[in-house]
């Protein structure tokens, strides 16, 4: 038993270090891309088409994950995506030909859907096996990766340099990282592909999975939100300095890692339905005080709100999706994670499209909304005999997956 704690430790810990270098590769994209359309003269009219691609192809690429881990463990996926996603990466940022960021995009935009499903396949089976709330602290990896993403960035704007030597040497430690980690990963434990039907090819009941679909794209709503016009907010609409103006998503960021770093404690102790109510209320009121923000500092008080309420809401989703369906989970956060992307979508031009016709402290309403509208499904996220251990959570069992390389 000894031996088998040891792989899940470090499978866990494998884990956390995929969850961190994809956190920081997607920062050092999108912090960037004004300076990727500069690189590729991509006019204000065609940028929007080329960042709706990504989230696109990231859905077709989940889809593919979905078909894909039926013949292979989830574990050979993510080992060999995440690579070509950093070079993707690299990629976009040394090319000099409108194509060549074309191609990299398309490349990064199917390889992280992949990466994103994969990675979330392994944190389900991996906290089924430690039978206690662990998914927060994957996330809580993945926040901090996209801190120390946009930290980097920020000194490469800063110190002007090129975006192939800003990528370059992130691209050249990541890859070797994710690769000796991959050795630990752990796999659940699922028959041979290739015979009989597999736990991954359990059928999924959408009817039973919706709710919870509905609840990722109403996070990401929120998320895009924060991400895409919190700047322009503090700045134009409560008066913010320029300066002042790029701090409400290094606060958002900071209020994620800290909520996702004791969340687990959270679901260990009253449950994740418990969790997700609370963290919905939060943010939403999070929310309401930007939208009725009369000025600036009110304004940022708002944005950390934000933070600490939605930071739990998404890893929470990928969970209660392994829950509801224990014996087909890679399916079920395959499809679900579809919905990440959708709300990527609909989140930004949803918001403008509001401001530019109506006022952006209205826009802010729709996703307060949104997110308020997670109490109605609180209870897809499990009831009593769904809670892991004492109290919440199960006991530990020892029928979990196989540690090693995944192969």
């Amino acid at each position: 038993m000894e031996g088998f704690d040891g792989g899940l430790r470090h499978g866990r810990a494998s884990l956390a270090v995929g969850f961190f270098a994809q956190g920081a590769a997607f920062a050092l994209l999108v912090t960037r891309i004004p300076a990727l359309q500069d690189r590729y003269g991509v006019s204000d009219a065609l940028l929007p088409a080329f960042l709706a691609a990504v989230p696109v192809l990231a859905g077709v690429g989940s889809v593919a994950t979905e078909h894909l881990v039926k013949r292979v463990r989830p574990s050979v996926v993510l080992r060999w995506v995440q690579p070509v996603v950093c070079l993707a990466l690299l990629g976009a940022g040394a090319g000099d030909a409108l194509w060549q960021l074309a191609a990299s995009l398309a490349v990064f935009g199917i390889c992280v859907g992949a990466l994103d499903a994969s990675m979330n396949m392994l944190g389900v089976s991996l906290q089924r096996a430690y039978g206690r709330s662990i998914m927060l602290g994957f996330h809580a990896a993945y926040s901090l990766g996209g801190i120390l993403g946009a930290s980097l960035a920020w000194a490469g704007a800063h110190w002007h340099l090129s975006l192939a030597v800003l990528y370059g040497p992130v691209v050249a430690v990541l890859i070797p990282l994710t690769l000796v980690a991959s050795r630990w990963y752990v796999d659940q434990k699922t028959e041979a592909r290739g015979g009989a039907a597999t736990a991954a090819e359990a059928p999924v009941a959408m009817r039973l999975l919706l709710p919870l679909c509905l609840v990722m794209a109403f996070a990401y709503i929120g998320d895009s939100t924060v991400s895409n016009w919190s700047a322009k907010y503090l700045q134009d609409v409560l008066g913010g300095s320029e300066q002042l103006a790029t701090v409400p998503y290094n606060v958002y960021m900071v209020t994620t890692l800290l909520g996702r770093s004791v969340g687990d404690l959270g679901v260990r102790r009253f449950g994740a339905a418990a969790v997700v109510r609370t963290g919905a209320l939060v943010a939403a009121a999070g929310f309401a005080v930007v939208a009725a923000a009369p000025g600036a500092w009110v304004g940022m008080a708002g944005f950390t709100l934000l933070g600490l309420g939605l930071c739990v809401i998404v890893p929470q989703t990928f969970a209660a999706a392994g829950r509801l369906f224990p014996g087909a989970s890679d399916t079920a956060i395959a499809r679900l994670n579809i919905f990440n992307y959708v709300g990527f979508l609909v989140g930004s031009p949803l918001v403008g499209a509001l401001g530019d016709a109506w006022s952006y402290r209205g826009a802010m309403l729709v996703p307060m909304v949104l997110v308020a509208a997670t109490l109605l499904y609180a209870r897809s996220f499990g009831t009593e005999p769904a809670r892991y251990g004492v109290d919440h959570e199960r006991p530990r069992t020892a029928d979990v997956g196989r540690a090693g390389n995944g192969l």
